[in-house]
């Protein structure tokens, strides 16, 4: 691989946390390493660069643009999203899985690509499709989908507390074309104090573009199947970025590394119920002063991690 072509690259997705990604996944290694949400492959690169021959990388990204990456490295592309995550990779491989590495959210090269509409700081047609297997674009749901059911998904997604006024703005502003005229409309419906305290069309920018990817419900799904899969011993990673990504992540590690659920009066166990995961993250994982300084996406990052119980 070129210089040029290694740093273009890792400009297209600068990866966050990549030392602990390294250092958590080491001990699972050599195997496979399933990389669930490729993007840049900036965590792949890295592994490959510390392990080299002893980890093969199976890519996995629903968006074919991320995937152009994945032949430079070595690693097999698979094209689909990570909630479909044991159908993508079934017959990719003849051999265990020994991790499997979540990156969620969207990809640095996602926003910073106007045509791709995900962005509320460049003007873009409202898509925000991550792939083309998306059922909606995010111009469906702006302009056609009936105002209680956008304040639902701005305040539910979005976690804005002010989602009725949003809604009813987006509503009374119909038709809009442009991320720049969705975010015009969004600042406009909020105070001013709301305006000062970072952009005001965030929260509501997250929560379209969740729902246009059903971004929860593969989470959920992709967890799941990552568990089921892994050998034991092996090992997974999910790197979130706001609390619903992260709700999910922790409770499902927690309920996997549960044992027994007798009720503690009981003398003796009848259900039978053994953990199937350890937590190696007690305390979820977040990137240093340092990083942050260089990468801003690592400000709002949370690592947690755990090990797949021996049989």
């Amino acid at each position: 691989m070129s210089q040029n072509r290694n740093q273009g690259d890792r400009d297209y997705h600068r990866p966050v946390l990549e030392q602990e990604v390294v250092d958590l996944l080491a001990p699972a290694l050599p195997g496979v390493v399933v990389d669930a949400t490729f993007g840049g492959g900036g965590h792949s690169r890295r592994l490959l660069e510390e392990f080299g021959d002893e980890m093969t990388v199976i890519a996995v990204d629903r968006d074919p643009e991320a995937l152009a990456n994945a032949g430079a490295l070595g690693a097999i592309a698979v094209e689909g999203n990570f909630g479909n995550l044991e159908a993508l990779i079934a017959g990719s491989i003849d051999q265990p899985v020994s991790a499997v590495l979540f990156d969620f959210g969207v990809s640095s090269h996602q926003l910073e690509v106007p045509e791709r509409g995900f962005s509320y700081r460049v003007d873009g047609p409202l898509d925000m499709r991550m792939g083309p297997d998306a059922v909606h674009t995010a111009a469906e749901i702006v302009n056609e989908w009936p105002e209680e059911r956008l304040s639902e998904i701005i305040r539910r997604y979005g976690e804005e507390p002010l989602a009725r006024r949003i809604a009813q703005a987006i509503v009374s502003a119909r038709p809009l074309q442009t991320t720049s005229q969705l975010a015009t409309v969004i600042a406009a419906a909020l105070p001013a104090a709301r305006r000062r305290a970072g952009h005001p069309a965030r929260r509501t920018f997250q929560a379209i573009r969740m729902t246009v990817n059903g971004e929860l419900d593969a989470i959920s799904s992709g967890l799941d199947q990552a568990i089921a899969i892994v050998r034991p011993l092996g090992r997974v990673l999910a790197i979130s970025y706001h609390s619903l990504e992260d709700r999910i992540v922790k409770r499902r590690f927690n309920t996997g590394a549960k044992g027994c659920v007798c009720p503690p009066e009981l003398p003796v166990c009848g259900c039978g119920k053994t953990a199937e995961l350890r937590i190696l993250t007690r305390k979820p994982i977040r990137a240093s002063a340092a990083e942050i300084a260089s990468n801003n996406r690592a400000r709002s990052a949370i690592l947690r991690a755990v090990e797949k119980v021996a049989a």
